[in-house]
């Protein structure tokens, strides 16, 4: 293994002409609302690439990356194997999903009221909004634990039900007519979303591309700011600077 690792480090990478097969392990939010993203530009830089995805949550992350399955994960990671390298990406921020007309944002009241949708890859009904809930002696009425996000805009759409999900799946849902995204009525913990990958894939040249377009496709965007261009000072300007 290690002089297959030290060969791979030697060969150049040329995603413009090369047929690399890369392996990679996705949760599901990532899938839906991060993926196409990063797979168009893909295309356009590799376009000879190509890509096997395996639907990899935090709990079978350390395992997969272990066994060889995957070279790169990106999730909400825990305890890793010691062979394993993290990189942070963005924050996952926590967002309400409705599907109805009411003018406003929802109360906490009618959001403990409300029938709740949950997503958990392996049938979990609860999750950090009910231990937040439970802290201010409060509880959620969940009535469905579905495996993936994808099948949300169809249960929501015309009902009273609600979801949390991290806020690039709500930004992505957005576009679907009458859903609409807006803060918790409650403070609910910030977790990262990271990439994370095999020690020993390390300094392979492919690899090392790969990461660094997850990095750059698959981080939070920065909001560029405007700013505004300074006009010539006027004649007047002039005579009231030089009068303090």
């Amino acid at each position: 293994d290690g002089i297959a690792a030290a060969l791979s480090r030697c060969q150049s990478f040329d995603p413009r002409t090369s047929d690399t097969t890369f392996h990679i392990g996705l949760s599901d939010d990532v899938e839906y609302a991060l993926l196409p993203r990063l797979l168009r530009q893909l295309q356009i830089e590799a376009p000879n690439i190509k890509l096997i995805l395996l639907r990899v949550d935090q709990q079978q992350m350390s395992q997969r990356l272990f066994n060889g399955d995957i070279s790169v994960g990106i999730s909400h990671t825990h305890d890793l194997p010691a062979s394993a390298r993290r990189k942070g990406l963005r924050p996952i921020r926590p967002t309400l999903l409705r599907f109805d007309t009411r003018p406003g944002p929802l109360g906490l009241d009618e959001f403990c009221r409300r029938p709740h949708v949950v997503v958990s890859s392996v049938g979990n009904t609860t999750d950090d909004t009910d231990h937040a809930l439970s802290q201010l002696g409060r509880q959620r009425k969940v009535v469905l634990s579905v495996p993936q996000f994808s099948a949300l805009p169809g249960l929501l759409g015309q009902s009273d039900m609600l979801a949390i999900v991290p806020d690039y799946v709500a930004k992505a849902m957005s576009p679907v007519a009458g859903m609409r995204a807006e803060p918790a009525p409650l403070q609910l913990p910030v977790h990262e979303l990271s990439m994370v990958w095999r020690a020993a894939a390390h300094g392979d040249s492919g690899q090392r591309w790969l990461r660094s377009r997850c990095s750059a496709f698959l981080c939070e965007p920065v909001e560029l700011q405007v700013v505004p261009k300074l006009r010539p000072a006027l004649h007047s300007d002039q005579a009231l600077l030089a009068a303090r």
